[in-house]
C-alpha cells in the first residue's frame, strides 16, 4: 500500500482508517526530495506540511553571522512544517532542507479539513497534537535556557535515539545550542562515566 507510514500515522493519531486517504486526495502528495535538496527557504509563505515517510530532514535558521541554528530534526514517521507561516500567513524565517535523500508526503491547507468531513473526531484530535507540538516547543526553548549541555544531549539521544550515527556532529552540536568542540567534551565525559554513547 502506497504511503504506509504516513496511513499508518493518521489511524495512530488521528484513529483515520488507513485506506481513507482517497477522501482527500487533492491535497497530498509523495514527493522525492534528494539529500540537501530545500523544501522550505527563508522568505518564503508555507502553505504545506512535510510527513517523512522515508529519510531525514531539518529545519533551520540562518543568523546575521551566517550561523545555522538547528531548531528541529525529522526522521521517518516525523511530521514537520513552519507552523507559524502557514496559520498566520507570513514569511518563514527558517529553512527545511534534506539531510537524506528522502521520501515526503506533502500535504496542503485544507487536509485536516476535508478528513474532519467525513472523520468529525479528527478536527479535536488534530487540536490536540497542536497543542502537544507547542507544549515540546515551549520545553525546548526551556531546556535552552535552564539546562547543562549534558542534559540537553541525554534528552537528545532519548528524543532522536537513532540519530547520531545519520547527522554530522556539527548539526547536532548546532541543535543543542553549542560547539562542535563542547559536544565533543560531553560526549568524552560520559563515556569515561561509561555511558553508552
Amino acid at each position: 500500500m502506497e504511503y504506509q507510514n504516513f496511513r499508518n500515522h493518521l489511524s495512530k493519531t488521528l484513529g483515520v482508517p488507513t485506506d481513507s486517504l482517497e477522501v482527500c486526495s487533492t491535497f497530498y502528495e509523495a514527493k522525492a526530495v534528494k539529500k540537501n535538496e530545500i523544501i522550505l527557504s527563508e522568505g518564503e509563505i508555507s502553505d504545506s506540511t512535510f510527513f517523512v515517510e522515508k529519510g531525514l530532514l531539518r529545519m533551520y535558521s540562518i543568523d546575521k553571522a551566517g550561523k545555522e541554528h538547528v531548531i528541529q530534526f525529522a526522521p521517518e514517521n516525523w511530521i514537520i512544517s513552519d507552523t507559524t507561516s502557514q496559520l498566520l500567513n507570513e514569511k518563514s524565517r527558517f529553512y527545511i532542507e534534506a539531510i537524506e535523500e528522502s521520501t515526503i508526503v506533502v500535504t496542503k491547507e485544507g487536509f485536516f479539513e476535508n478528513l474532519a468531513k467525513v472523520y468529525p473526531d479528527v478536527a479535536e484530535k488534530n487540536q490536540r497534537l497542536m497543542f502537544n507540538h507547542i507544549k515540546n516547543l515551549q520545553n525546548r526553548v526551556n531546556s535552552l535556557i535552564s539546562t547543562t549541555a549534558e542534559e540537553r544531549y541525554l534528552e537528545f539521544l532519548k528524543k532522536y535515539p537513532s540519530l547520531m550515527l545519520r547527522v554530522p556532529q556539527w548539526m547536532v552540536a548546532s541543535y543543542l545550542g553549542i560547539t562542535p568542540e563542547s559536544l565533543s567534551r560531553v560526549r568524552k565525559e560520559l563515556a569515561n562515566k561509561k555511558f553508552i554513547i
